[in-house]
């Protein structure tokens, strides 16, 4: 069974970026190498905010759409493990005026 990670950059612009590997170490430093051409190669140098435990790459690649799909202000309350912050970024805004 193929696993993978999923990781969440800060950019040096403050921007995030989300990724998936199957080699977090290799894509660490093709990142910080700038050998992608993509976003994060403009906006080095790059930290490594989060990464997930390996799973199955299917699983992986499923969390990845899911973060990519959240708000800055949600994936850093994800990353602090604030429940009441990632509850409340969670809600609809049309909701949130009822």
């Amino acid at each position: 069974m193929k696993t993978g990670s999923v990781y969440i950059l800060l950019c040096s612009d403050k921007t995030l970026y989300t990724g998936v590997t199957s080699d977090l170490d290799e894509r660490l430093y093709q990142h910080h190498e700038g050998l992608f051409p993509g976003y994060t190669h403009t906006r080095r140098p790059l930290i490594l905010l989060w990464n997930s435990e390996e799973m199955d790459i299917q699983d992986a690649i499923l969390l990845e759409k899911q973060l990519k799909g959240w708000s800055k202000a949600k994936k850093l309350a994800f990353i602090r493990s604030d429940i009441p912050a990632l509850i409340n970024l969670s809600v609809a805004y049309r909701d949130k005026e009822k």
